[in-house]
This record gives structure tokens, sequence and C-alpha cells, in this order.
């Protein structure tokens, strides 16, 4: 086991892709009982702290559904570990790998804060009981998974209890404002989450949490940059700190909010979310009809990708009709697979079939408006179509005047709250160009 001893100490075992972690953790998952996981185990009781935190990482890694009574005994034994990191892997390994009841009663015999709270956090709907827990943080939480299905009548009695409950928290329990947030949002209570955001950014013994709050409303609702912006800004004072400034920085990915409120954040001292945009790349090369018709010579029927493709049946078309040969192509390019090439193909197959062939098309694309690699290309797509693409208005209507963000998928919820605007932008402008071509 040296080379197991050499990954943990270097902390190569929990560096992510490298090959002694694949190793570690597949050698687990294939027997629990090897000499791997026991290694491991006893690794959990080093006197090395970097070391024990490691163990704990790989063995909370390596788990599934299935209990681990040995994995969840070792990290019993750690709740009370004098590392704080330990504890806090301790808890989530005491849950994941042990039974509800095991982790339960351990909250209930501890008493350090961090460690019951890490509890409490991983237990989520099982900690709902404990409103008149002595930590505030375990009764915040238990609140907070209260509220989540509690029905109206129940929500000021609570709310008042997470208001007086929420700074004393904080203490022990990070992202108190997205946690809270984020329940507010499954409810609906989008007003109430302004309402909120105003109280506690009022207070400077919670304006973190206010900003935490309010940035986790601007991933949620639309609305949220415009109406929290001029009250994160008002309470920026002489200073900013972290989590006011990154409140900010979210908030400014919304286009409406920037635009409404650009006078008011001019002299703010924080850094706008960077816009980013598509490579253009080289410029487009001019095609006539003859070099279009080359290109496409040189390509199969039953063409998957075409890069230009708008481009080179645009020239064929405006000098005349298509061959057979040439039409085949585009019909491929158009019905065959969803993606970047549908949507340029599309007001292309339209100007050569004819109106007949608009609500084949119009089927075909709106479906994809609002997905987050390709949505912004079909709207494109219908913005060429001009006043032949008014059967699309109510769903880039109901696109754009949706009240909550898109659901996409992005490695950050700032990455994730751009797609949408870039979305809801490429819809806005179809729409304009939809509208304006019916009046031109």
């Amino acid at each position: 086991m040296k080379w197991l001893d050499e990954a943990v100490s270097t902390g190569h075992a929990t560096t992510a892709a490298h090959p002694a972690r694949i190793a570690i953790i597949a050698a687990i998952r294939a027997d629990r009982a090897g000499p791997v996981a026991v290694r491991l185990l006893l690794l959990s009781r080093s006197d090395d702290a970097f070391v024990r935190r490691q163990a704990m990482e790989l063995l909370s890694s390596a788990g599934d559904s299935r209990p681990w009574p040995e994995a969840a005994e070792a990290a019993l034994a750690r709740l009370t570990d004098p590392d704080e990191e330990v504890r806090r892997r301790a808890a989530y390994l005491v849950v994941h790998a042990g039974s509800r009841d095991v982790a339960l009663r351990a909250l209930g015999e501890l008493t350090e804060p961090v460690v019951r709270t890490a509890l409490a956090d991983w237990l989520r709907g099982s900690v709902a009981h404990l409103q008149d827990d002595p930590l505030a943080s375990v009764r915040f939480l238990a609140r907070l998974e209260t509220l989540s299905g509690a029905p109206p009548r129940q929500w000021p009695l609570l709310d008042r209890a997470l208001l007086a409950d929420a700074r004393e928290a904080a203490r022990h329990l990070d992202g108190v404002g997205w946690r809270w947030g984020w329940v507010l949002y499954r409810l609906g209570r989008e007003r109430h989450v302004y309402a909120l955001v105003a109280r506690l950014v009022g207070d400077p013994a919670t304006r973190d949490i206010g900003a935490g709050l309010a940035r986790e409303a601007c991933h949620d609702w639309r609305a949220a940059p415009v109406e929290l912006l001029p009250l994160l800004v008002r309470h920026c004072g002489e200073g900013i700190s972290p989590a006011l400034a990154e409140a900010l920085t979210t908030a400014s990915i919304s286009e409406a909010a920037m635009r409404t409120h650009r006078a008011l954040i001019a002299e703010v001292p924080f850094a706008p979310y960077p816009k980013a945009h598509r490579p253009s790349g080289s410029p487009p090369p001019s095609y006539d009809s003859a070099a279009a018709a080359a290109v496409l010579e040189a390509k199969p029927v039953d063409t998957g990708r075409l890069q230009r493709a708008h481009e080179i049946f645009s020239a064929l078309l405006d000098a005349g009709p298509l061959t057979f040969r040439q039409a085949a192509q585009l019909y491929n390019l158009t019905f065959k697979r969803p993606g970047r090439i549908q949507a340029a193909c599309a007001p292309l197959w339209l100007r050569h079939a004819g109106p007949t062939a608009l609500p084949r098309l119009l089927a075909l694309m709106t479906p994809h408006l609002g997905d987050y690699g390709i949505g912004e290309y079909y709207s494109e797509g219908l913005a060429r179509m001009g006043r032949r693409a008014m059967p699309a208005l109510p769903s880039l209507t109901a696109l754009i005047d949706r009240r909550t963000r898109i659901p996409v998928n992005d490695s950050t919820r700032d990455g994730e709250t751009m797609l949408d605007e870039r979305l809801l932008a490429a819809a806005i402008d179809a729409r304009r160009a939809i509208l304006a071509d019916t009046t031109s």
C-alpha cells in the first residue's frame, strides 16, 4: 500500500482525474472489504490532519447509495476531530454512509457547533422537527425545511423566526442568503424576496446575508436585477464588501438592469460580469452561384454538416431555383438533426419550398428556442424569416415573458444566468425583426 500512502500524502489522491484517484475509487467500489478500503479506514486515524482530510474525502467520494457501516463508524470517530475540515467531511460521511438515525443521534449528543451544523445540513428533511434546537444554525435549517413544505398560512410565523435567527445562524452556516432564496424561489415568493433583501441589507449586521439573497434572486428571477440593483448600490457606502460586490456583479449580467440603472452604478467600484461574445472568426467568403455550386458538388447528398450553409444556399437561391441534388442537400441539412446548421437552413428551405413548408418548419424550430446550447440560432433563424414567422410569435413571447430564468446547465450560477440572458436577447431581437418586417 506504499503507492496509496504516497498518493494520499501528496494530495494526488484527491486531485480530479489523477490516475491515483481513479485507481483508489475504482478499487473501493469493487471491494469495500479490500486492501485499499481497509488502508483508507486506517489512514482516517492518522496523526496528520491533512491525511485524515484526504481519507475522509476519498471514503465519501467512493461511496454510493448503499450503507457502508465501516466508513460510517470511522466517520463517527472523527466528529470530534481537532481539525475543523475533518469534522465537516466526517459529518457528510456519517449521513451518507450510515443511517439517518445514527446521524440524528450524533446531532443530539454532540455540542460542537460546526459539526452539529454540518450534520443538520446534510440531514436536510430529517431535521425539520428541530425548530427549537439551542443552536441557531440548526434551528434555521430546520425552519427552512419546514417552510419549504408549509402552507401559506404558516409562512409569516416561519418568516419571522428565520429573520430572527439569520444573523446568529450565519456564524456557523455558510450561504444563509442563497439557501433562503432557494426555498423562497421554490415557493414562488418573488415579491417577498425583494422585501426581505431590503430589510436584510438595511442592517449592517445582516447586509452580507441580504447580498447573498439578492444574488440568488438574480439567478432565479429575471426582474430581480432591475428591482434590487438600486438597493444594493444604496448600501455600498464608502466601502463594498465581497458579498455586495458579488451581488452587484451578478446583477450586472442583466441587460435590462444595466440599461435602466446605468447612471446609478457608474461610480460604484465593482467588476461587471464579462459579457461573452461569439468568436467572429474570419470574414465569411463571398460566394457567387458558381462558387456555391462547386462547394455543394464536392459534398455528398446526405451531408450532415456544412459550414457557411446560409451564404452558400443564399447565393444559389438568389440566382434561381436549386437543382434536384442541391435541394436534397438542403433538405438533409434542414430536417435530419437539430442544431446550428438546421436553424440556419430552415429559412432557406422556406425560400425554396414556399409557404406550404412553414408549419413543418416552425414545428421544428420553436421547441428549441429555450435550448441553452442552440436556442439563439433558432431565434436568429426566425428573425431571418421575417413576417413569414408570425405564427412563431406566441412561442417567442412566452419565452420573453417568463418571470423565472430558463433552466440551463453551466459550471456556475452566473454562467447559467448569462445563458438565459442571451436566449432572452435573441428572442427579443427575433420578435422585433418579425414585427418590423410586417410594418415595412
